[in-house]
């Protein structure tokens, strides 16, 4: 290899470590709330159980909370729509959505008496945990304007300083309460909703800066460092968090401890930030601006002067690409790539991510146990990640897809079943490595793989319709499991494995949509997999 090489390999190498530091922020971010769940508990949410006055302020500041990011998701909701349908088709089921949907939304929950009755503690607290992601459905939904507006690389220093900011508030929401008088609950939602539009923005300009940075022939390797690098970001922060709390007494955890996890995302944070300033915008982006020879110069230096001027014009030629309307290849291909979205969440990851220190405790483990089970699940997580990396181009999409599908469902089918009979702690444990295993090996990564393969260049844009439902079932998700998980009653009856269950019965569902309706992609051309959509569409 010639020292011009070199230096362009290097080049690449340090541009994408510094963008894979979004990645790692997107995991530390989604990931710092694990350990924090019980304390946030008892400083939040047990301090008002007690108090009327103080419960029932925070129950009509919760009510207003929810009702804005439901205006927000119905916005976004709304959008897609206009774009599937013509405006006249399109404005008639929004009203209809709106109207039946704020009717439901106003008896069942907004004239709800200011009373914190188990069900909404548990509402509540549930909401804390997955609130982050109320604005990572915002963020990916702007992600596309901001990347086409401000840059690749001026969105990821803006989603670095999101990070920045909902880091220290959420560590001291009562000293950066600048919301009207709010109570510190509603302080703490809005700032993890603030880090959450920054994770939004991060899943998708990162791996999109990466990409147009990436020489062709070591793009998909590099591409591959972003998932990596989130997987990477929920193991560190489960040692951060173990480290914070170890040996330390639950009082002081549950006042000051849950205060420094937050905190510590301050130092990735501000690394990501500065090292950007020292990175390059894409040449994709310096063309759509018309800068051409600032693009030419990035080209040169990262694949070579001889090389340059021949993807310049690649580059330049994308743009005359028309795109198609969304529903060009029907129906078929846009309710696989939401489900496919839908069903990654809805066999309970992030249930396991969020909520695996309490999990633990759950089963009779202490603070510390916890917290290094909590870890065990991060590494087996971050293993069987790298070993899908290596081999879904091996084994085919579609194969590794269904067999993580039944693996899954035995294990939270087992899982559930243990925590029923109050089996031992071992064997839940082991139940749950094996469900993470089988997640990581399939679910996670090949998931945002086939997503990116069975969309045709003409309606790339359908994808923001599938990552938005994502972002939202992992939401529901995450909402609901407290509610679940914590209820008197079925906690009497199931001992805490009804959730678990529910979660198993979605994974043999996946397996079922996966073996009849999901085709592989393994080998094919974008342009084949547009044959296939074409093909579908016509019989």
């Amino acid at each position: 290899m010639n020292l011009t090489s070199q230096i362009s390999k290097s080049s690449i190498y340090l541009i994408t470590a510094v963008a894979s530091l979004g990645g790692l922020l997107f995991g530390y971010d989604t990931a710092v709330i694990s350990g924090a769940v019980g304390a946030l508990n008892d400083f939040f949410i047990n301090k008002i159980s007690n108090d009327v006055v103080a419960a029932s302020a925070a129950i009509t500041e919760f009510k207003i909370i929810i009702t804005l990011c439901t205006v927000a998701v119905i916005g976004l909701t709304a959008s897609f729509i206009l774009r599937f349908y013509k405006r006249s088709t399109a404005f008639a089921i929004i009203t209809a959505l709106v109207v039946l949907g704020g009717a439901f939304y106003y008896y069942q929950f907004l004239t709800l008496p200011p009373v914190l009755t188990e069900n909404l503690q548990n509402s509540i607290l549930g909401f804390m945990v997955s609130s982050a992601l109320v604005g990572c459905i915002i963020g990916a939904a702007a992600g596309d304007r901001i990347a086409n507006s401000i840059g690749r690389r001026n969105g990821l220093l803006l989603s670095a300083a999101l990070f920045i900011i909902s880091a220290t508030g959420s560590a001291f929401p009562e000293g950066m309460n600048i919301f009207f008088g709010s109570s510190s609950l509603t302080s703490f939602i809005v700032y993890r909703i603030v880090g959450g539009i920054g994770v939004g923005l991060a899943s998708m300009l990162a791996p999109l800066y990466i990409a147009e940075m990436a020489p062709a022939d070591i793009r998909g390797k590099l591409v591959s460092c972003n998932q990596f690098a989130i997987v990477s970001g929920m193991l560190i922060v489960y040692f951060v968090n173990y480290f914070i709390v170890k040996g330390q007494s639950t009082e002081w955890i549950n006042t000051d401890g849950w205060r420094y996890m937050f905190l510590s995302e301050n130092i990735p944070a501000t690394l990501f930030f500065l090292f950007l300033l020292f990175v390059p915008k894409t040449p994709r982006f310096q063309v759509m601006k018309g800068k051409e020879a600032e693009a030419s110069a990035v080209l040169a230096k990262l694949n070579g002067p001889e090389k340059a001027g021949s993807i310049l014009t690649e580059i330049k030629g994308s743009f005359n690409v028309k795109k198609a309307h969304w529903l060009t290849y029907g129906w078929a291909i846009v309710i696989i790539g939401i489900l496919l979205s839908v069903f990654q969440q809805f066999v309970g990851i992030n249930v396991v991510l969020y909520y695996a220190p309490e999990i633990f405790k759950g089963m009779g483990l202490g603070t510390d146990a916890s917290m290094i089970q909590t870890i065990i699940v991060g590494a087996i997580n971050m293993l069987f990640t790298v070993l899908a990396i290596f081999t879904v181009d091996n084994y085919g999409r579609k194969k590794l897809m269904l067999i993580g599908s039944i693996v899954m469902a035995i294990s939270m089918l087992g899982l559930g079943s243990a925590l029923y009979m109050q089996n031992s702690s071992m064997v839940s444990l082991l139940l749950m490595l094996l469900y993470i295993a089988a997640f990581a090996m399939s679910w996670g990564p090949i998931t945002w793989v086939l997503l990116s393969e069975i969309f045709p260049n003409k309606i790339k844009g359908v994808m923001a319709v599938a990552v938005a439902a994502q972002w939202l079932a992992n939401l529901v998700v995450s909402w609901t499991f407290p509610m679940m998980n914590n209820n008197e009653s079925l906690t009497q009856m199931f001992n805490h494995g009804f959730s678990y269950w529910i979660y198993g019965i979605m994974a043999l569902l996946s397996a079922i949509f996966i073996w009849k309706f999901v085709p592989e992609t393994k080998g094919k051309t974008l342009e084949e997999m547009e044959q296939l959509w074409i093909k579908d569409k016509t019989e």
